[in-house]
This record gives structure tokens, C-alpha cells and sequence, in this order.
């Protein structure tokens, strides 16, 4: 993908979006730009920032689908948030913060996943070998001193015929409604409830990796089908072949050079000169979000986050509001103002009939 022009960029785009091409192009640019600075040196990268873009228009006409679809595209961590859940600090509600804290758990996640398909062959492997036990549990071994005799090589060579034989089986499916009992790792919740402290969304401690090494995680015998051992067992195995410290540090550097947040309804804290009274909590909620914007760093249970290299897509209606409503610092944020076109009867025709998933 990094070798995808503007204009190639455009083209995946319009195979799941009927129209808006300046949208499309705007965004194609912005992320080709991304890839360019990739290939800079670090001095020269850290000097490069994002052009934020800010679109305007009705709902529907596909604000939203352009920045999911660019993200997929690019396999970049992608968060869409209703910049209307979130309050100014001090007032009931979620913190701007917990923003970037979001978008580094969507990185995590899909970090994880791409390293669980890469061990995932192994995963199976030792899952088989696993449910194997559970079938035919392996001979007691012998005392050194005890002598291997004949009638012990018949039983072990049965045995092993056996296993060979279930292992057939399972490959083809036919045990997958069999009950076998296995062993997995009784997840109890934490005793301890920690108090939440304002502006700190998110940054709880679990208590239960806290104190693992002091009590480790009990074990329990659960009765199962084998399909269902299948998805347990994997999970827990996968998880202990892969290396979480490797994860996280790949997921923090993937969030703040490639990720995009995706800020909606944006038009709705926009404060009209004239206005007065709650519209100093929207004020205060522009004023909170503009250092994010800007380029910060925000602390999470995983580490800090710088936010500099993270595209910011904002988008609105904007039929009360105009953009030129915001606080100036936060207008100058976005220097790329996109319009998107109302949707007419032939473009809804079309969305039936030309996108990729299409009816």
C-alpha cells in the first residue's frame, strides 16, 4: 500500500464510496503525504506534520465511511468519536485525553492480531496436541531403575497408532461434538476498587497482572467440546507465544505515526458569537482538545503517546454553526476545508448498484 498514488488511493476508495471526490481526494493526499515522510530521515520525519482536514455536510453523505475505508485501507488504527460525549476537565463526563488512550487500545488490538497470524500455525499445533492429551492421556514414566521390556514396546507402539488415529479424526472434524475436560486459568475480577481521579480516564491499574507474580492465577478443570477447547486453548497459547512488551511498543509507535481519529459532530461545540451560558463548557471542551491536536503527550497505563503525527479528521453538519465558529488556534488546526455535496436520487441509485458491498 505504500506505493499507492493519489489517485490509486482514489480508486480504492470509489469502489465502496458513490462520489464526494474532493473528500476523497483530500484524504488521498494527506495520506500519501504519510507515506513520503516514512521515508525520510528521522530529523527531517519529526519535522513533518499532518494536514488536518475538517469535513462539511449532511449526514450521510459518507464523512465517515471515506476515513474508516482510508484507515482499512492503509491497516492504520482508526477511532471515530461524537466530540459531543466528551466535557471540559472539571466537569462530569469523559476526558478529551482518553481519546488518544482509545485509539492506542484499537492499536494494540490490531498489532495482537497480526502477530497471533503469525504464530498461529505453531498455536494449532500445540492446541492438537492438547486436545490429544485430553483424549488419550499419555503412560505414567517408568522409575530409571525399571527395565523396558517387550511387552512395553507393544503397548507403546499401540498407543502411538492410537493417537495417530485420533489425530486423523480430528483433522477431518469428526470429534468436534466430543466432550473433553481441560485445564484453563480461572479469571477472577479484582478485589480492589481503585478511585477514579478526573482526567484520568482509562488509566486504572489492574490489579490482577499487579499482583500475578505475588498469587498466581488459579487453575480449574472445565468439561467442554472439543470445538469449543479449540477457540479456549488457542487463545491461551497464543497468547503466551507471543512477546505483549513487543506488542505494545509496536502499537505505540503504529498509533502516533499512522493513526486517525475521526472527530464528529464537531459543528455541535462550535459557539456562536451571540451565545452565552452552557455554550462556556463547549469553549471549554475546544480549548481542551486543541493540545491534542496540536501535538502532545498524553500518558496511558502502557506509556505516554505523542499526539504530533496522528491525523485528525473533523466532520459536521454545520447547519446552525459555521466552521468559522470554532476558536481560532482550533481553525487553524484544520487547514484543509472539505464540502461535501448532498446526495441526489441518481447517487442514491447508484449506491444500490456500484459500491463493492452493494445490494
Amino acid at each position: 500500500m505504500e506505493e499507492l498514488t493519489p489517485q490509486e488511493i482514489v480508486t480504492e476508495l470509489d469502489k465502496y464510496i458513490v462520489g464526494q471526490e474532493d473528500a476523497k481526494k483530500a484524504v488521498a493526499i494527506a495520506l500519501r503525504n504519510r507515506f513520503r515522510r516514512e521515508k525520510l530521515s528521522p530529523e527531517m520525519r519529526e519535522e513533518i506534520y499532518p494536514k488536518n482536514i475538517i469535513m462539511i455536510g449532511p449526514t450521510g453523505v459518507g464523512k465517515t465511511e471515506i476515513a474508516r475505508r482510508l484507515a482499512r485501507l492503509v491497516k492504520a488504527p482508526f477511532l471515530k468519536v461524537e466530540i459531543t460525549k466528551f466535557t471540559e476537565v472539571g466537569y462530569v463526563g469523559r476526558d478529551v485525553e482518553s481519546i488518544i488512550r482509545e485509539l492506542l487500545e484499537v492499536s494494540i488490538q490490531m498489532v495482537k492480531r497480526e502477530k497471533v497470524n503469525e504464530v498461529k500455525e505453531k498455536a494449532e499445533e500445540l492446541v492438537e496436541e492438547e486436545i490429544l492429551n485430553a483424549l488419550i492421556p499419555y503412560r505414567r514414566k517408568r522409575k530409571p531403575d525399571v527395565g523396558f521390556s517387550y511387552e512395553d514396546q507393544i503397548e507403546e507402539e499401540r498407543f502411538n497408532s492410537t493417537r495417530e488415529r485420533f489425530r486423523e479424526k480430528l483433522k477431518r472434524g469428526e470429534l468436534e461434538d466430543k466432550i473433553i475436560e481441560i485445564e484453563i486459568e480461572e479469571r477472577s475480577k479484582p478485589m480492589v476498587e481503585l478511585i477514579s481521579v478526573p482526567g484520568m480516564d482509562g488509566m486504572g491499574i489492574n490489579m490482577q497482572d499487579f499482583l500475578g507474580n505475588l498469587f498466581p492465577p488459579k487453575k480449574k478443570r472445565q468439561r467442554v467440546t472439543i470445538g469449543e477447547a479449540r477457540e479456549i486453548l488457542f487463545n491461551a497459547i497464543s497468547d503466551k507465544l507471543i512477546d505483549m512488551d513487543d506488542v505494545i511498543n509496536e502499537a505505540i509507535q503504529r498509533a502516533e505515526n499512522r493513526g486517525i481519529v475521526f472527530i464528529d459532530e464537531i459543528d455541535k461545540i462550535a459557539v456562536s458569537s451571540k451565545g452565552s451560558g452552557p455554550d462556556v463548557s463547549r469553549t471549554g471542551v475546544q480549548r481542551d482538545i486543541l493540545p491534542i491536536i496540536e501535538g502532545s503527550t498524553v500518558a496511558t497505563k502502557h506509556g505516554p503517546i505523542k499526539t504530533d503525527h496522528i491525523l485528525f479528521i473533523a466532520a459536521g453538519a454545520f447547519h446552525i454553526a459555521k466552521p468559522s465558529d470554532l476558536i481560532p488556534e482550533l481553525q487553524g488546526r484544520f487547514p484543509i476545508r472539505v464540502e461535501l455535496k448532498h446526495l441526489e436520487k441518481d447517487d442514491l441509485k447508484r449506491i444500490l448498484k456500484e459500491p463493492k458491498n452493494s445490494l
